[in-house]
């Protein structure tokens, strides 16, 4: 039995569960402003998270290429949450990729995987497929978490663009939210597996624009700010000799570049047996029995691929009405 669900409430990490990697990207987000300009953002280097992430499944690349690119993108929009909650992604669609999941913490405890059909990716005969051919017709989901005792906000659009980062932006188009727009990449080097996302916002209001910058001016700021950063190339988000404010000096360097307090990002998957045994005990037993081979429940955690097992005699099942 394989188990997920990413718009559950989040819970805390325990330690009853087999070893994960304890992956730390210290400078995994590098947020920015532009100064006196309607502009912030973020630069998401997943560094070794990457391939830790993604080696813990057994997907063409070009499936673990997909999967970088969700990971990196939901890392950036949870890390701009401004309370203690988890934002993930959740694509369906009826391709050769029918399911894209990710999510992160506030604090960047980062998870995701991606199921795949062999059949019909074997159709597509692309190493280089991108999102549109591998995720076909369906939608993406945007949940933000709370946590307990708060209400869960989700977004829903039809997936639109040939790119993830096409099919975000027309999310963003088509909600109430600020003008953004998102550069993404992935790609496997010599160091392994890595993901990049570069995000731009606009800022409403007036928390650091200039005093005397009016509509016009702060249009134009915000193009110049977005025609900037469409140069940058996926080598360049990619190379780990490239440091994150070197790559934003690069780009950013005549529009007033402030950077702010880099944040760490982790490999967060947050599954463990006690949890996992919560959800056992949600069936009743017969169907507990069906489960049960030779005595024995084994339940595998999507995000992670760890199987945890269960002897059938130590679980209850939940009692049914008569």
């Amino acid at each position: 039995m394989r188990v997920n669900n990413p718009t559950l409430p989040h819970a805390p990490r325990d330690n009853d569960r087999p070893p994960v990697p304890e992956v730390i990207v210290p400078q995994g987000v590098q947020p920015f402003h532009l100064q006196n300009k309607p502009v912030r953002g973020r630069l998401i280097r997943l560094g070794l998270l990457a391939d830790a992430l993604l080696s813990r499944h057994d997907n063409p690349d070009v499936v673990k290429k997909l999967t970088g690119q969700a990971l990196a993108l939901t890392a950036a929009l949870a890390t701009a949450l401004k309370f203690q909650g988890s934002f993930s992604l959740q694509v369906k669609g009826d391709g050769a990729v029918p399911m894209l999941l990710a999510d992160c913490t506030d604090d960047g405890m980062l998870r995701g995987y991606a199921r795949a059909d062999m059949e019909r990716l074997a159709l597509l005969n692309g190493a280089d497929a991108e999102a549109g051919a591998l995720l076909g017709s369906g939608y993406l989901a945007f949940t933000v978490d709370q946590g307990p005792g708060m209400d869960r906000y989700q977004g829903i659009v039809a997936l639109q663009g040939e790119t993830l980062a096409e099919m975000t932006g027309h999310y963003f188009a088509s909600s109430e939210q600020l003008a953004s727009r998102v550069w993404l990449a992935a790609g496997k080097g010599p160091q392994g597996w890595r993901g990049t996302a570069l995000v731009l916002e606009r800022v409403a209001g007036q928390g650091g624009i200039g005093p005397d910058m009016d509509s016009l001016s702060q249009d134009d700021a915000w193009e110049t700010a977005v025609t900037l950063a469409a140069t940058v190339k996926d080598e360049e988000l990619l190379d780990d000799a490239l440091a994150p404010e070197q790559l934003l000096y690069r780009l950013f360097h005549a529009e007033g570049l402030v950077l702010d307090r880099p944040r760490p990002l982790s490999y967060g998957c947050r599954c463990s047996r006690a949890r996992l045994a919560s959800v056992l005990e949600g069936f009743g037993n017969e169907d507990l029995d069906e489960m049960a081979q030779s005595g024995e429940i084994s339940m595998t955690c999507e995000f992670c691929n760890t199987t945890f097992r269960f002897a059938r005699d130590e679980v209850r099942g939940a009692s049914r009405p008569s």
